[in-house]
């Protein structure tokens, strides 16, 4: 178990999605392994740039972590689009003679999301509210894969790998420190030439929007991806923004019950009982039909059903994510249901990306060239103890600490749920909250 004990030193978690710490989701068995390099979300690219700069890493360290959990198939999934990547990755599984497949997938979103992209590989469905490992899978990213291959030489996680893009003079990709701020990292591409605007923290579909004040006190964490700045009145903005009285007050006189939302809605074509629909009318009633209300919580908050799906422009995600909020704070949890059938409209109604880039106004965006990996060094870093789902980090140093870049400053227990912080930068401590604040220190780094 060396390969786990080095992952769980590193702080590696699911670079992807939540932040699953990866030591725990590796204790298993499973037939397939698969790694998703898909990039769920529009403008994101940063997964097909650790495919070509990190092809023999990827599936050198693929194939080990396939041996460690038995998987009897493995595959990487990224698009067809995707010729250069495949390329490589194609050559590197050549030379190493490895036992790992690629699987190309269409342009569609959500192509990158979990469950989607199970399904597509094994033609399995994982259950409504259930894991890959459910349906005998464990699902990485290949940013996580990289963050083990780098486990395995001793190297913790202290930096993060991201795409900028938008309205920014140099979009491109950074490697940052963890706990660098937002606003850092825009200046870092140049900054922005314009006055009034906005930052989404991860892809335009099911990222959070911030501005003012929160850009300079946002840091980056370890699942951070992206940054898009866009202006502040923009069409994704207002929508993101829109208020939960509002949206419901819509429901109640604007929903016409056209069902296009749960017709487009990923998990519902692929049999799970979610139906966006019928919430928006329950909540349009100011009824309470638990049954039906519970389905939201299966919801992935994709954003289709609110930025594409819907002719009245409503926002039944955020009525789902309200939902799944109040029944969340009353105890109740969802009870699996027997799937359906997969729809066989399935395939016609995936949505293409072009089409979905120029529906959030975002096409002047699409396929710009973007810089060459920019290592960006700075002086101050508010480090995150709760990087993760499960447990936050347990703060091991105190103010007047001085710390090494890659030395331990919040740990759990390797049997917790949660992962391992380290010092992104050598420096001293400043601050310990919820937050590790790192102030860059010329005596630690002359005796580094």
């Amino acid at each position: 178990m060396e390969l786990i004990e080095k992952i769980y030193n590193a702080g590696v978690v699911g670079v992807g999605g939540a932040g699953f710490p990866t030591h725990i989701k590796l204790k298993c068995k499973v037939e397939y392994l698969i790694i998703n390099g898909a990039e769920c979300e529009p403008l994101l690219e940063v997964d097909k740039y650790l495919m070509r700069e990190k092809n023999r890493e990827i599936i050198r360290t693929t194939q080990m972590v396939g041996q460690l959990i038995g998987a009897k198939h493995m595959f990487i999934g990224l698009k067809e689009k995707y010729h250069e990547e495949i390329l490589y990755l194609n050559e590197a599984i050549k030379e190493l003679d490895a036992q790992i497949q690629l699987y190309s997938l269409d342009n569609f979103y959500p192509a990158g999301d979990e469950q989607v992209m199970v399904h597509e590989i094994t033609g399995r469905v994982i259950p409504a509210g259930g894991i890959p490992l459910d349906i005998g899978a464990v699902v990485s990213n290949v940013g996580t894969i990289v963050g083990i291959h780098d486990a395995l030489e001793d190297k913790p996680v202290t930096d993060k790998y991201m795409t900028v893009v938008g309205d920014v003079v140099a979009p491109g990709f950074l490697q940052v420190p963890i706990g660098t701020s937002v606003r850092t990292c825009i200046e870092a591409c140049g900054g922005t030439s314009l006055v009034d605007y906005k930052v989404i923290l991860g892809g335009p579909m099911m990222g959070k929007v911030i501005d003012g004040q929160e850009i300079d006190a946002t840091y980056v964490t370890k699942t951070m991806g992206a940054l898009i700045v866009v202006p502040a009145d923009h069409y994704i903005v207002k929508r993101k923004e829109q208020p939960l009285t509002h949206s419901i007050n819509q429901a109640k006189t604007a929903c016409i019950q056209c069902k296009m939302c749960t017709d487009m809605c990923p998990r519902n074509l692929m049999g799970h009982q979610l139906r966006p629909h019928k919430i928006m009318r329950i909540m349009g009633l100011g009824t309470t039909d638990e049954e039906i209300l519970k389905e939201a919580m299966i919801c992935s908050e994709c954003g289709i059903c609110e930025l594409y799906a819907c002719p009245m422009g409503l926002s039944p995600r955020l009525v789902n994510a309200y939902v799944k909020q109040e029944l969340r704070q009353k105890g109740i949890r969802y009870e699996r249901q027997p799937l359906n059938d997969v729809n066989s409209l399935r395939d016609y109604r995936k949505v293409p990306v072009p089409r979905l880039v120029a529906r959030l106004d975002l096409s002047r965006f699409k396929g710009e060239k973007l810089n060459d990996m920019k290592v960006l060094e700075v002086d101050k870093v508010c480090i995150s103890l709760s990087q993760h789902i499960g447990k936050p980090a347990t703060p091991r140093v105190t103010v007047g600490d001085y710390v090494k870049k890659g030395q331990i400053i919040g740990d759990v227990d390797r049997e917790d749920f949660g992962a391992v912080i380290h010092a992104s930068i050598s420096g001293k401590v400043c601050e310990v909250s919820h937050y590790i604040t790192i102030l860059q220190d010329s005596e630690v780094i002359l005796g580094d």
